[in-house]
């Protein structure tokens, strides 16, 4: 099968969508034959090293983009002129003769970027897209630390209703993929072939076996960027209403303005002793946090994907979360104890009732710990992504030929 791939960014040494996309591209060029097209991004490893296996095709990214990194990983600055670029590549090989049998636009996540293979006359996928969640009216007077150019998503309702490109491109697509079932209620102003859930992010392997909750206390962990939208600030109210239960613990690791802010909540409700702020952690050593934890509590709730819910579930943790947007779907109720989303208040007692009950419940918490790793092995390895993404290519051309 001849699969073409677009992504703005794909590197293995870089974070984010650019290491998500590598992660595809690598595993989709052992099942298929793989042409990818993408940046170059100056000091950066070349792409067809990384990509061996695949026919790579690269620009030059734009350093005058680069000296705006969030602003540019935020908004894609760059996309218009790989856009232009490709289609132009794309059309002379056409012109040429060649052809391939199905266009996969995976990035950007946001579904604010018109399809790349619109109107080429290759059938095409697009996905898995994310984002445009909106944060629950309660909880905004609080996300004073969100950018501005995060709180732009309230125009993206108005965009798949009105903007003719976006929804020409997201129409013609003969498969949308989202990374949570909300995706397609989201895009629902605009008629779609077919939509499929599919959470962008994997993982290669499960940590060694271990049961959670075998010593005395709880050991909490959050892991998450230090922004409000994230839950930090709701465990730490949580924490203070189990005062009668000192040793339960919490762990956060994460860099951001909400941090501090959680911080000087913690000292406020005075629970401050009972909480350890590690800041940024590189990534081995949140796989080590998540080896000596018992419990994950990723009360999310503008979250679209969830990824850290798969690496702790990996390491066979039970989970408290929101039943709201990506979390929701990641998790089910076997592994996952999934709080509705209404006030600051109310989730943070609803946390401390979950955390409770685990705690006087040893035996749920480790049979969630075991569900967890299983849920992981059918829904999260990349094996088993990658060999149902490609039964959905074969899905798409099949439909074609009929």
């Amino acid at each position: 099968m001849k699969v073409i791939l677009f992504a703005p960014n794909i590197d293995s040494t870089d974070v984010g969508e650019a290491l998500i996309a590598y992660k595809w591209a690598e595993k989709l060029s052992e099942k298929v034959e793989l042409t990818v097209l993408a940046f170059q991004r100056p000091g950066r490893p070349f792409l067809a090293e990384q990509l061996p296996q695949a026919e790579v095709i690269t620009w030059p990214e734009p350093k005058l983009f680069l000296r705006f990194e969030r602003f540019n990983s935020g908004l894609k600055l760059g996309y218009p002129l790989l856009y232009r670029a490709a289609r132009r590549w794309l059309r002379q090989q056409m012109d040429n003769g060649r052809y391939f049998d199905i266009g996969h636009q995976l990035m950007p996540q946001a579904a604010r970027y018109p399809a790349l293979f619109y109107g080429l006359g290759i059938p095409y996928v697009v996905g898995p897209l994310g984002g445009s969640l909106l944060t629950p009216k309660h909880f905004i007077s609080e996300t004073g630390t969100d950018s501005w150019f995060t709180r732009m998503r309230v125009i993206d309702p108005w965009r798949f209703r009105f903007d003719p490109w976006l929804r020409r491109s997201y129409e013609e697509a003969d498969l949308i993929l989202g990374v949570a079932p909300y995706m397609q209620e989201t895009l629902g102003a605009i008629p779609l072939k077919r939509f499929e859930a599919m959470l962008e992010l994997g993982v290669d392997n499960l940590a060694p076996k271990r049961l959670v909750g075998e010593q005395a206390g709880l050991r909490l962990l959050h892991v998450g960027r230090g922004v409000r939208t994230k839950g930090l600030r709701d465990v730490v109210r949580a924490i203070a209403y189990l005062s009668d239960l000192q040793d339960v613990t919490l762990t956060s690791a994460g860099q951001g303005p909400e941090i501090d802010l959680a911080r000087k909540e913690a000292e406020k409700l005075e629970v401050l002793h009972r909480i350890t702020f590690l800041g940024q952690v590189p990534h081995d050593k949140v796989r080590a946090l998540y080896d000596v934890s018992d419990l994950f509590v990723f009360p999310s709730f503008r979250e679209p994907a969830g990824g850290v819910l798969y690496e702790a579930m990996r390491a066979g943790l039970p989970v408290i979360t929101v039943d709201y947007g990506g979390p929701s779907f990641v998790t089910d109720d076997t592994c996952a104890i999934r709080l509705p989303v209404s006030t600051p208040e109310a989730l943070a007692k609803d946390i401390a009732k979950a955390v409770r009950n685990l705690y006087q419940d040893r035996s749920r918490l480790k049979a969630m710990g075991s569900a967890s790793r299983a849920r992981v092995v059918t829904e999260g390895l990349w094996e088993s992504k990658i060999t149902r993404l490609v039964g959905l290519y074969k899905e798409v051309l099949t439909g074609k030929l009929h």
